[in-house]
């Protein structure tokens, strides 16, 4: 019998309603989009989209989490980003035409709505609302490159664990900043192109400090002003 966890996605309605790039269109043309999809549910460290394939169908995540990551040949992992649901993945290479540039993996149990290239085309150049969602969307993509590519060219190892600290932490109830959940070492270390080894040591001197604080089930930024000014303080290699 499947867990509650596993079942989730399954459960999840088959619907575009909750996705980002559907947000501003009418039920109706939205409805038309959701009946060409296929409904794909992906487990745990299940592939989703290789990287140099030639398939050029849209992902639509309605339920679950994602990464986005790249493999060197040897092996390392570079992570590039985390979706949750309202996401959507695979738009580039249904845009140019090109191979995927980058791979997805399932991080939890995942519900996917997929979308043919030519069907995703069509429906963005049919609809305004989705055109001016997606220009937006590949907007914040180029900066949020921009933003890691000068991080990486400026910044130490050190100061980037601590840039994605900030990155990752959102506001929560009672005026605290939380990570939640708490991210393992080498999802970090992956994101921010160092060791597991180093942001283990950076993790351990910010608790030291009270910084940051664990608890169950989330990390808790005591000073994020604080955590801000030494992301410039140091330049560590």
């Amino acid at each position: 019998m499947p867990s509650a966890r596993k079942a989730a996605p399954m459960a999840a309605a088959r619907s575009l309603k909750g996705i980002d790039l559907f947000a501003r269109l009418a039920e109706v043309p939205r409805q038309a989009i959701e009946a060409k999809c296929r409904w794909r549910s992906f487990d745990a460290g299940q592939p989703v989209i290789d990287r140099d394939s030639d398939d050029s169908d849209v992902y639509f995540l309605v339920a679950g989490r994602a990464r986005v990551v790249v493999y060197s040949e040897s092996g390392r992992e570079v992570s590039f980003d985390e979706i949750e649901a309202g996401a959507c993945v695979g738009e580039l290479a249904a845009i140019d035409g090109e191979p995927r540039s980058a791979s997805v993996v399932a991080l939890a149990p995942t519900l996917m709505a997929v979308l043919e290239r030519r069907a995703f085309l069509d429906a963005v150049l049919a609809n305004a609302p989705v055109q001016m969602a997606l220009l937006g969307h590949l907007a914040g993509m180029v900066r949020h490159a921009t933003s890691r590519i000068v991080e990486l060219s400026t910044l130490g190892a050190h100061n980037r664990v601590y840039a994605e600290i900030l990155r990752l932490a959102k506001p929560a109830a009672g005026g605290r900043t939380v990570i939640r959940p708490i991210p393992a070492h080498g999802d970090i270390a992956a994101r921010v192109s160092t060791t597991r080894e180093t942001v283990a040591r950076v993790f351990s001197d910010l608790a030291r400090k009270k910084i940051v604080v664990r608890e169950k089930g989330e990390l808790r930024v005591e000073e994020p002003r604080r955590l801000e000014e030494m992301v410039h303080e140091f330049r560590q290699a």
